[in-house]
């Protein structure tokens, strides 16, 4: 891909995009803020006061604040997430996760887009709400969820929520048995808040969770042997992902390992005032990042 910065001032390439999607031919990669769309600007985020969803940096706050997290560490969501695990245990650290993404929160543009799409989707989102879920429940368009879970007896298997079962059910990620050409596939890499069942949810948050899931991607036991095929061979779309966030670290490590035939196909980001650290950052990783609002291309792109 080229090695050259994409200028600020250059549109996306709308069109194109709009018709891959259609197509089936690109991959859109859902970072936390992505779920975001239509906060207002400046608006804090307060547990049981908002009406939006915390950004990592606000759910490290609140996370560090309930318990003594030492004050001259720095506000890293996956440090303060293990800090917290060590201090309250797993249980405690899912139970208040699960009392923020529990909730009906408002659908974001993006969404609502990605659900209109006539075409089935192969979606990666690392968030742990269900804003694309509801989305397509909305829509009235079929879907099946496959989700990384983090529960030990589950060992190395996924989650599997087919689109006409009531309840997921577990799946070696090397014998998933879905027809991608059939219905959207929703992949939580990073687990996900199970609006019905507490004892389902699965959160990939802590240091040693990331940990984990980098030692199970090692051994072709992370990413279902099914997505092998249109992750070396789609475009992807990362949308609502910054340098900061571990959740983009794990994933393009994922995507590294493919990197070699994805040579010659395009990637893009769109990321608003992206700082030239975070431009060359996507310029090594082979991604053109565009300097748009989330809520603008959306908006563009839905014109086409």
């Amino acid at each position: 891909m080229s090695q050259q910065t994409v200028p600020s001032a250059l549109a996306p390439p709308y069109t194109f995009i709009y018709e891959r999607l259609r197509q089936s031919r690109v991959i859109p990669f859902l970072g936390s803020g992505a779920s975001l769309g239509g906060r207002e600007s400046g608006m804090k985020w307060k547990k049981g006061v908002a009406t939006c969803l915390p950004t990592a940096g606000e759910l490290a706050h609140h996370l560090a604040g309930m318990t003594e997290f030492p004050p001259n560490e720095p506000l890293d969501l996956a440090k303060v997430a293990q800090y917290y695990n060590v201090v309250t245990g797993r249980e405690a650290l899912n139970e208040e996760l699960r009392s923020i993404f529990n909730c009906d929160y408002p659908l974001t543009s993006l969404h609502t887009f990605l659900a209109q799409v006539d075409a089935p989707l192969l979606i990666v989102t690392t968030n742990y709400d269900d804003l694309i879920e509801r989305a397509f429940v909305a829509k009235g368009r079929p879907y099946d969820v496959v989700i990384h879970s983090t529960d030990a007896g589950l060992g190395d298997q996924l989650l599997w929520q087919q689109h006409d079962a009531a309840t997921p059910r577990e799946v070696n990620p090397n014998k998933l048995d879905l027809d991608l050409q059939k219905a959207t596939v929703i992949y939580k890499m990073h687990g996900a808040v199970d609006r019905h069942e507490a004892t389902r949810d699965q959160y990939v948050i802590t240091e040693d969770d990331y940990i984990d899931f980098l030692a199970r991607m090692t051994k072709n036991k992370a990413v279902p042997a099914v997505f092998a095929e249109p992750f070396q061979t789609r475009h992807f779309l990362f949308l609502g992902y910054s340098l900061r966030d571990w959740n983009l670290r794990v994933v393009l490590n994922r995507i590294e390992r493919d990197a070699r035939r994805r040579k010659s196909i395009k990637s893009w980001a769109i990321q608003y005032n992206p700082s030239p650290l975070e431009q060359r950052f996507w310029q090594e990783h082979g991604v053109e990042v565009y300097d748009k609002l989330l809520d603008e291309f959306v908006q563009e792109l839905s014109t086409r």
